[in-house]
C-alpha cells in the first residue's frame, strides 16, 4: 500500500504503511521531521556555551574541554560512514528508533558523567547517534515529488537550523539556573518522546534487498570515486561547516575574557543570532527548484567571506553581531543548496550521497572546532578570524573551477 497525498495535505498516514517514492508527503509529518532534525540536532551544540562551564566543574583545561565538542563532531562523522548507509538496506523507521533510544541512554550518561573522560565519551556517542537526521532527510526527500523537493528540504533545514540555534541560548540558561547537568538531562527525555513519536508517524520507504552490509559501504566510495558533482559538494560543504565551527568553538572564549566578560546565559543568547540562517533555509532550497542554485553558492560564500572581514572587529559588539548573522546567512544558505541539489540522485541511492557528504560536511566540521581552540590560544581573535577567511577564499576557488553543475551519474547502480 502507498501513501499518494499532497505536501499540503493533513490525513495521517497509517503507522506501518510502506510509502512509495515520490508519491507525497503530507505537511503534518513535514513537520514532526522537521522538529525531531531541530531536537537531534542540538544536542551537539548545547556544549558550545557550556565549554567555561566545564573547564570549572570538571577542572579540567580548555583543549581538553574543548575534546567535547570536537570528538562529538568526529562520532557524527563515524555515525554517517557506518550507519546512515543502512538507510539505503533496512527499514529506516527502525534503524531511526534504535539510534534515538542509545542517544537518549547516552544524554542521560553525560548528565551524570562523573569526569571529563566520561562526559567526552558519551558525548561522542552522542555525536554518532544524531546522525540519524540524515536517515530522515533522505526519506522525506525520497517521498516529495520531484517539484516538491527543494521546498521540503529547506524545511527539514529549517529545523534543523532552529535546533542549532535555539541550543546554545538553551543550554546557557539552563546551565545558568539549574547547571549544565540539566541541559542533558533534559535532552534525554526529549528524545526519548521523539523516538516514540516517529515510530508511530513515520512511514517506510522500501530498501534495497539482498545487498550485504560490506558491499553498501564500499559503494559509497565508489560513489565519491566517479562523481565529481558530489566531490565537489562535499569540498565546499566541509569548508563552510569549518567555518562554522571555527567561528562558535571560538566564540565562547572570545566572550567571557576582556573586554566583554560574558556569563553562559549571555554566550547563549548569541545563538539566537543564528535565526538569519534558519529564515534563509526555505528560500534556499527554493532557488534550487528555480534552477540557479549553482549562482546563488557562489554569492552566499561571497556573504561568509564578507562575515569574516566583520567579525575582526571582535571588540566591537556591533561588527561581531553583523558578522555572526551574515556568516550564518551563508553557511547555511551554502549546505541547503548542496543537500538539495545531491537529491538530484535517483532515491535508491540517497542515503549513500548524504553518507559521502555529509561525512565530510562533519569532518570539516570537527576540524573547525579544534582549530577555534588552538588558534584561539596561540593567536587569539584574530588568528580565528584570518584562518575563516583563508578557508573561504579556498571555497570560492572550487567553485569558480566548477566544471559539472549537476548529478551526472543517475545510473548508479545498487550495492
Amino acid at each position: 500500500m502507498s501513501i499518494r497525498q499532497p505536501l499540503g495535505d493533513t490525513r495521517q498516514p497509517d503507522p506501518g504503511t510502506a510509502a512509495a517514492p515520490g508519491s507525497g508527503i503530507p505537511r503534518s509529518l513535514v513537520l514532526l521531521l522537521a522538529v525531531a532534525c531541530g531536537l537531534i540536532v542540538a544536542n551537539n551544540y548545547y556544549a558550545q556555551p557550556l565549554l567555561p562551564d566545564f573547564t570549572r566543574s570538571l577542572h579540567i583545561s580548555s583543549s581538553t574541554a574543548g575534546l567535547a565538542v570536537t570528538l562529538n563532531q568526529l562520532g557524527y562523522a563515524a555515525g554517517l560512514v557506518l550507519l546512515v548507509p543502512l538507510g539505503d538496506l533496512l527499514a529506516r523507521r527502525s534503524v531511526v528508533t534504535v539510534m534515538l533510544t542509545v542517544d537518549a541512554l547516552a544524554l542521560a550518561g553525560a548528565a551524570a558523567a562523573p569526569n571529563a573522560f566520561t562526559l567526552i565519551a558519551v558525548l561522542t556517542v552522542v555525536g554518532i547517534t544524531g546522525s540519524a537526521i540524515n536517515i530522515l532527510i533522505p526519506a522525506a526527500a525520497t517521498l516529495a515529488a520531484d517539484d516538491q523537493r527543494g521546498r521540503v528540504v529547506g524545511t527539514l533545514m529549517t529545523g534543523l537550523l532552529l535546533g542549532i540555534l535555539l541550543a546554545r541560548t538553551v543550554a546557557g540558561t539552563v546551565d545558568q539556573a539549574v547547571g549544565w547537568r540539566w541541559v542533558y538531562g533534559l535532552a534525554a527525555v526529549v528524545i526519548a518522546v521523539l523516538a516514540v513519536a516517529l515510530r508511530l508517524r513515520m512511514p517506510d520507504v522500501p530498501a534495497t534487498r539482498g545487498a550485504r552490509y560490506g558491499r553498501l559501504l564500499a559503494s559509497v566510495g565508489s560513489l565519491v570515486r566517479t562523481e565529481p558533482f558530489l566531490r565537489r559538494r562535499m569540498a565546499i560543504g566541509a569548508i563552510g561547516f569549518c567555518c562554522f565551527q571555527l567561528l562558535w568553538t571560538a566564540l565562547p572564549f572570545m566572550l567571557s575574557s576582556a573586554p566583554h566578560h560574558y556569563s553562559a546565559a549571555a554566550i547563549g543568547l548569541f545563538g539566537l543570532l543564528g535565526a538569519a540562517g534558519a529564515a534563509c533555509a526555505q528560500p534556499a532550497g527554493r532557488l534550487q527548484d528555480k534552477g540557479v542554485a549553482h549562482a546563488a553558492t557562489g554569492v552566499l560564500l561571497l556573504v561568509v567571506g564578507a562575515a569574516w572581514a566583520l567579525t575582526a572587529g571582535g571588540g566591537n559588539l556591533v561588527l561581531l553581531i553583523a558578522g555572526i548573522l551574515v556568516l550564518d546567512i551563508g553557511v547555511q544558505g551554502v549546505h541547503v543548496l548542496n543537500q538539495a541539489r545531491i537529491y538530484g540522485y535517483p532515491a535508491r541511492i540517497r542515503s549513500r550521497v548524504t553518507t559521502a557528504y555529509m561525512t565530510s560536511y562533519f569532518l570539516g566540521g570537527s576540524v573547525g572546532g579544534a582549530l577555534g581552540v588552538s588558534l584561539y590560544t596561540a593567536a587569539g581573535w584574530g588568528g580565528v578570524c584570518a584562518a575563516g577567511g583563508v578557508l573561504t577564499a579556498a571555497a570560492l576557488l572550487l567553485w569558480l573551477t566548477e566544471r559539472h553543475r549537476t548529478p551526472a551519474g543517475t545510473a548508479a547502480p545498487p550495492p
